[in-house]
């Protein structure tokens, strides 16, 4: 386990979007911020770039889409690749997190919420941002 570590940003990876989520470890919060477009995976780097240098995680996790059966998800290597990306490009820890029905609590939490269902309208991918890094705290001990 890491040291020190305030501060982490987590991702839902997408082939047209990507959620983000930061959560803080030292008062066990976390909240969604905000989806970046992308390009089949293929993130506006310099958006995502510049979340980055305003929060200044410690920690990056990425959802890893497994199947039910723990097997490897259809975009469980794009979504590797785009951890190793991130790290190449940022310096920064990558950590990969399980994200098994994390899109569908995403969604019956909001609609809990009110959310009338148009996802293509109002998107959830950071609240299953949120999801994830909320699993990655629970597993290691800060939430």
């Amino acid at each position: 386990m890491i040291h020190a570590i305030k501060t982490i940003l987590a991702f839902d990876y997408g082939l047209r979007q990507i959620g983000i989520a930061v959560g803080n470890c030292l008062t066990s919060t976390t909240q969604p911020l905000a989806i970046i477009r992308a390009k089949d995976g293929i993130p506006q780097w310099p958006e995502l770039e510049k979340i980055v240098r305003e929060w200044q995680p410690e920690l990056i996790v990425v959802g890893d889409p497994l199947n039910m059966d723990g097997s490897d998800g259809v975009l469980g290597e794009r979504a590797r690749k785009f951890a190793r990306r991130l790290h190449g490009r940022l310096g920064l820890t990558v950590e990969m997190s399980d994200e098994r029905l994390s899109s569908f609590e995403a969604k019956q939490s909001q609609r809990d919420k009110g959310h009338k269902g148009h996802y293509k309208d109002s998107p959830i991918d950071s609240y299953a941002a949120e999801l994830i890094l909320q699993t990655w705290m629970r597993q290691n001990g800060h939430l």
